[in-house]
This record gives C-alpha cells, structure tokens and sequence, in this order.
C-alpha cells in the first residue's frame, strides 16, 4: 500500500477560493552563500530547493532566479544601505508570484514545507537571508501600455536584466502618497524610451511568527516599497544612463520630502541547471 496523501481534500480544495493570474503577491529573497560555500550553495538551490520549497507549492505559479557578480554588486548603493550591510551582499536573488487572494492558503503550506525540509537535512545552512520577504502588490507600470508582456509574464520572459529598488517612506502616512507619486508620475516618466519593460511595486508583508529561524522578521512592514525593474538589455549597458547616481530614482525620491532611496541593486539571470557565473561572485 502506498502513502496516504489524501487526495480526495485536493478535489474539495481545487473547487473553492480564487484561482486567477494576476500576480498578487511575490516571495522576493536575497541571499548571501558563505564565502567557500559558492558552488555547494548554488547546486542546492538549483537542483533541489528552487523546486521543493518554492515552485511545487500550491498557488505559486511562476519564479525566477538572478545572480550579481562582483562586477554588478560593485554598482550598487547607497553604500550605507538599511536592506544590505554591506551593499553588497546578497549575490543571489529569487523572484517568485502567487496568485492574488492566495497568501494565507500558501503560506500555511510554505512553513509546514519547511519545517518538514529542515527535519529531513534538505536545508542549506551556510547561507544568510539578506532581504527575504512575502510582499503585497501594489502597482504595476508598463513602458508600451497594452503591448508586451504582462507583469503575471515577467518571470518566464526571457528579460535579460532585473533592477531592484528599495525605498522606504519618511512615515507610515506618507508611502500611500509616494506609491501614487511612482505610479502615476514618476515611473511613467521614467519608463518612457528606457530599456525597462516595466516595473512592479510590491509592499512586504511581517512573516508568520512560526518562520523558520534562520530567516529574520521583515522590516520596513509599513514604510517600504520594492520596486522592480524588468529591463530588455544588461544592465551595464544601461546603468549610466538610467541608473547611476546622477540619472537614478533617489534624488527625485528624496526631493519630493516623501522618503529615500536604501538600495538599488541590479542582477542578470542565472542559467538553470548550471554553475554559470559562481566563479565570478568575489
């Protein structure tokens, strides 16, 4: 006799609850393996772990990988970062969407997951969390209106390039007002002739007090947004003239009064199933 996997509460469960497309939450995860740990870290990940604890979880329908090298995590600031310390840390970052309305029903799954993960010594120990969190949506911009990809498709786009962007309000009172500054001024404005196909703006979300250890409570719950920038090129080719200090978002951010900019990091992706770029992370 095989396990008793109680299939039949998959076919009471499959028939209630929303089941659209729209990516209404994200896991976003920022993590640093520990020096001499590269490859070890990676394989895991990879070959185990991308799968196990992200993708076969009900209601997480999309995900993606990306990697700075030393070259990249070079460009990042600002260099007293209140998300990296130091800004540079974090080489590997995950990208992952759940279906809208779904973040309770995954999220009870996602820590019994783990538990039973860590039990069975299928968690990779020699790595830190620098900047994990489950975030709300909160708005998305597109460069091309309604042509072009959508956000639910930005995972699975071939997009060769991912800028991500933390900005945290002055006060809980003011990111409404910074959120409708982005949405409606500023990124459209930004977007416009740019290599970016789009930007997502997410709010994080506090963990469940039953996390698991390893991974530190969410800052930021509510004065933080995370944007990020889908680009259709590298972002070297483009970081001087849509990302640098003197072209990037946070001296707009900062003049408005309304909050400031605590990291803006870029990445590429990493290649599935292959060590590509591990060599190049010191």
């Amino acid at each position: 006799m095989g396990e008793d996997t109680q299939s039949e509460v998959y076919a009471e469960l499959a028939a209630v609850g929303p089941y659209g497309v729209r990516p209404g939450h994200a896991l976003i995860t920022m993590v640093e393996p520990h020096p001499g740990h590269e490859y070890a870290y990676n394989r895991w990940y990879e070959d185990d772990h991308y799968y196990a604890g992200a993708m076969a979880m009900p209601w997480m329908y999309a995900g993606r990988r990306w990697v700075a090298t030393r070259e990249l995590q070079l460009l990042r600031r600002p260099e007293k970062s209140a998300v990296a310390q130091p800004v540079t840390a974090g080489c590997y970052v995950s990208v992952y969407w759940i279906v809208d309305g779904r973040y309770e029903d995954h999220m009870k799954w996602t820590v019994a997951i783990n538990k039973r993960l860590n039990r069975d010594g299928r968690v990779y120990r020699d790595r830190t969390h620098v900047f994990t969190s489950f975030q709300d949506h909160a708005a998305t911009v597109y460069r091309d209106g309604a042509a072009g990809p959508r956000d639910r498709h930005a995972l699975d786009h071939p997009y060769p390039g991912l800028v991500i962007e933390v900005v945290d309000a002055e006060s809980p009172e003011q990111r409404p007002e910074l959120l409708e500054w982005l949405r409606a001024r500023e990124l459209p404005r930004r977007l416009s002739g740019s290599p970016a196909a789009m930007v997502t703006v997410f709010r994080p979300t506090p963990l469940p007090g039953d996390r698991m250890a390893y991974v530190k409570q969410v800052e930021g719950v509510d004065t933080r947004l995370t944007l990020l920038w889908f680009l259709e090129a590298d972002p070297r080719e483009c970081w001087e003239a849509c990302f640098s200090s003197d072209a990037g978002l946070e001296t707009a951010v900062e003049g408005t009064g309304l909050g400031r900019m605590e990291l803006v990091a870029p990445f590429i992706p990493t290649v599935p199933g292959t060590d590509r770029y591990v060599d190049e992370l010191r």
